[in-house]
């Protein structure tokens, strides 16, 4: 088959890779022709254009290149449905507008040896195809881009955290986003399972959308099958597993990730007790509420992938107040007024940054200091040197990174750069 792969960016090489060595002739189309993007190498890359996809019997489309681009005139997938035609082995698919990498790698931390990790964290589903075995378990983050463009790709196991409002500058209203992520659910089959928060109003509609049983988790009430908090207790189909203080991480929310990857692990084969030792050893995830350092009793944290309001939500909840609060970046059509009663109550200013600056700046107004800083590192600069002695410098900036860095890993990556380098002050 001829095959044209849009963008390409590691998941676009790796579609591109796997489609070679099944004998297909393969030939990228890439909007950036440019550093990183010459066309040496195995895959021949044109320029995306009308020419670029003459010949082509199939398009396979990156995560990241909008499904509706164009009209397009032979059959469209995504990467996720190509590697799903030849990945060996169970798979769970983990989805949700906040939590699912924290899931995911927490779920793979507990089955170990009897998984492989990957999709939209780290590793692209096709590169997984090689590494894939029968009786392996395939954990992926699913985004809701990769979701979209599936048509015959299943989970045995399907998992979603919530759904809130995210991308909606790529899916325009939420509708279209919700329907993107219950695609991980419509083709499931009897024998699948359906694991979902029983307290998001969309979560509890998927159970209607597919054949998996669901199995549910709640911090907030008993729920059977699955997992739920009672008077400070996860407790999992009836059983302890583990006390809510000995969770390593912090915030509600990952308790919630916590019970979620517990109920998928106990369902792919966990006993109770390999559970609850991992979950004790997980180091956590990079760029989610991560920890930085302690300087002059300023507690400074990393939370680079909260790009969206809820996500920021979730980071403000996570502490008790005097919060130095990094805002900005990349806008996606967002509501930040959500944000002014928590910040009202919790921090002491709000650090702006980025492009969405001054619309945070406008609905933010009045309920918070506002510093506009312009870029991370001033605002770091500004945190510092204002924040007293129990406060905390948190980067949870409620949108995208691509206005001032390569994505949300590079922000988070230069700001414990920025914050190692800070001068300590005696």
């Amino acid at each position: 088959m001829k095959v044209a792969v849009v963008g390409m960016a590691k998941s676009g090489m790796a579609a591109a890779q796997l489609l070679l060595e099944r004998g297909h002739e393969v030939w990228g189309v890439d909007e950036k022709l440019g550093p990183g993007f010459s066309g040496q190498g195995p895959v021949r890359i044109l320029p995306q254009n009308d020419e670029a996809f003459e010949g082509a019997e199939l398009i396979v489309l990156s995560p990241g290149v909008p499904a509706d681009l164009r009209k397009w005139t032979v059959p469209v997938i995504g990467d996720l449905e190509l590697a799903s035609w030849y990945l060996q082995g169970p798979v769970i698919g983990i989805t949700g507008a906040n939590g699912k990498t924290t899931t995911t790698a927490l779920t793979g931390h507990i089955l170990g040896s009897t998984a492989q990790v990957g999709g939209n964290i780290g590793t692209p589903p096709c590169s997984m195809v090689a590494t894939s075995r029968a009786g392996q378990w395939n954990v992926l983050e699913l985004s809701s881009f990769q979701l979209e463009t599936t048509q015959k790709f299943r989970a045995e196991i399907g998992a979603c955290l919530n759904v809130t409002p995210d991308h909606l500058d790529r899916h325009y209203t939420f509708e279209n986003y919700a329907e993107a992520k219950a695609q991980l659910f419509v083709r499931q089959r009897e024998g699948d399972w359906a694991v979902l928060n029983v307290d998001d109003a969309t979560c509890r509609f998927y159970a209607e959308r597919g054949a998996g049983r669901p199995v549910w988790f709640s911090s907030t009430q008993t729920v059977s099958p699955g997992a739920y908090l009672d008077r400070g207790e996860i407790i999992l189909d009836g059983e302890r597993l583990m006390a809510a203080s000995e969770v390593p991480l912090r915030g509600v929310h990952n308790l919630e990730n916590t019970m979620a990857a517990a109920a998928i692990a106990k369902l792919a084969g966990a006993p109770l007790s390999q559970i609850r030792e991992a979950v004790m050893t997980f180091p956590g995830v990079e760029h989610r509420i991560e920890f930085v350092r302690e300087m002059n009793g300023v507690a400074y944290y990393n939370d680079s992938k909260a790009t969206n309001v809820d996500a920021t939500l979730k980071s403000i909840g996570a502490f008790e107040g005097g919060l130095w609060i990094i805002l900005g970046g990349k806008d996606k059509n967002s509501d930040y007024t959500v944000l002014r009663e928590p910040l009202g109550k919790k921090a002491r200013a709000a650090l702006l940054i980025g492009a969405a600056a001054e619309k945070i700046a406008s609905q933010l107004d009045g309920s918070v200091e506002l510093i506009r800083c312009g870029t991370l590192e001033n605002a770091i600069r500004q945190g510092s040197s204002r924040a007293a002695k129990g406060d905390t410098v948190l980067l949870a900036p409620a949108c995208a990174s691509f206005d001032q860095f390569q994505s949300y890993e590079h922000r988070g990556r230069e700001f414990k750069r920025l914050v190692r380098e800070l001068p300590w002050q005696s």
